[in-house]
């Protein structure tokens, strides 16, 4: 048995610490919003995004952050992604020589173009930081829906350490040393989503879904290989995985946000239709910023950040996607002739 602290008591944070629960670990689970804790603490139940889904008795909802943070075997960091940094200082100052912590949110600062794990090895410098990330919906991690994901870290043993925690009947984890690989896969997949939920709010079908999401995870790559990642991680549960789900899922804030968008709503009303954080918006100028940086072309996350942020018409934005130069799909594979 672990003791565990998940900071973050929203959809993911609360299907988190049901896992865990279940699991037989020691767990507390915190929220910054007074509102959240008494209403976890009183229902023990997160209504409005987990309905019907009840936290173990033996989970601790805190709103006490030195007290959740000290003398545990496991941190996770499950805030939104424009939080964390915030989180992050306000928890240094409890957490201990080499506490592990993993990171299980997806996002890019826009401000730095840091991954969420940067993030929280630079404010947490004493810390041993790792990422899970995959295909992995609250709603179904919840209910104890059979569910797959991947664990990087730098060190073997805290990835065996975090996939011994999580492992389950209903929970398989796999580990993986390419931590850059599965935060970009994690985090640039929310921008592809939003064009594939653009794309169905247009009234497109399942062919202009599948190019979407085929370029997508070729964008995905070749920026990601070009800041380090390992091209078997854009094959794998972080990469295919994570984007499959996210483009097509019910329960998919971006592509629910993008259909919106698709369908004449404006950034801001789709979001407040969602209701939840939409972490591609936040992740469309980074990518953006970072396909510059690193001189690698990313067609589809340009035509996003100008539906977003330039007030493109999402047709527009699809006929300038399909009327682009001719060119090959992969210009490294040779001719015989």
């Amino acid at each position: 048995m672990a003791k565990v602290s998940i900071l973050g008591a929203g959809a993911w944070g609360t299907a988190i610490a049901i896992l865990l629960g279940n699991n037989g670990h020691e767990v507390t689970l915190w929220s910054a919003l007074p509102a959240e804790v008494e209403l976890l603490k009183n229902d023990r139940e997160l209504k409005d995004k987990l309905p019907g889904v009840k936290l173990p008795d033996s989970v601790i909802i805190s709103d006490d952050l030195e007290s959740s943070c000290k003398d545990k075997d496991l941190i996770v960091f499950a805030v939104a992604s424009p939080y964390v940094r915030k989180t992050a200082k306000m928890a240094r100052p409890f957490i201990r020589e080499n506490q592990i912590v993993v990171n299980v949110g997806k996002g890019i600062e826009e401000s730095t173009l840091d991954t969420l794990t940067d993030i929280l090895k630079e404010e947490l410098n004493n810390a041993d930081v790792a990422v899970m990330s995959g295909p992995s919906h609250a709603e179904e991690v919840s209910r104890g829906i059979p569910t797959t994901c991947v664990v990087g870290a730098d060190s073997k043993a805290t990835a065996y350490f975090i996939q011994d925690v999580f492992m389950s009947e209903r929970f398989r984890v796999y580990t993986s040393p390419d931590v850059i690989g599965i935060e970009l896969g994690g985090s640039i997949k929310n921008v592809i989503a939003l064009a594939a939920g653009v794309a169905d709010g247009l009234g497109f079908g399942d062919n202009t879904k599948a190019a979407l999401m085929t370029r997508g995870i070729a964008e995905i790559s070749r920026l990601g290989i070009a800041m380090g990642g390992k091209i078997e991680t854009f094959a794998g549960l972080s990469g295919v995985g994570d984007l499959f789900v996210t483009c097509t899922s019910k329960h998919s804030r971006n592509r629910n946000a993008g259909y919106l968008i698709g369908k004449g709503y404006t950034m801001d009303e789709a979001m407040a239709e969602v209701k939840q954080v939409v972490e591609g918006v936040y992740s469309a100028k980074a990518a953006l910023a970072l396909a510059k940086k690193y001189n690698v072309e990313m067609p589809i996350v340009e035509q996003i950040n100008l539906v977003l942020f330039e007030n493109k018409s999402a047709e527009e934005a699809v006929a300038d996607l399909l009327l682009r130069d001719k060119r090959r799909e992969y210009s490294e594979l040779k001719w015989n002739k």
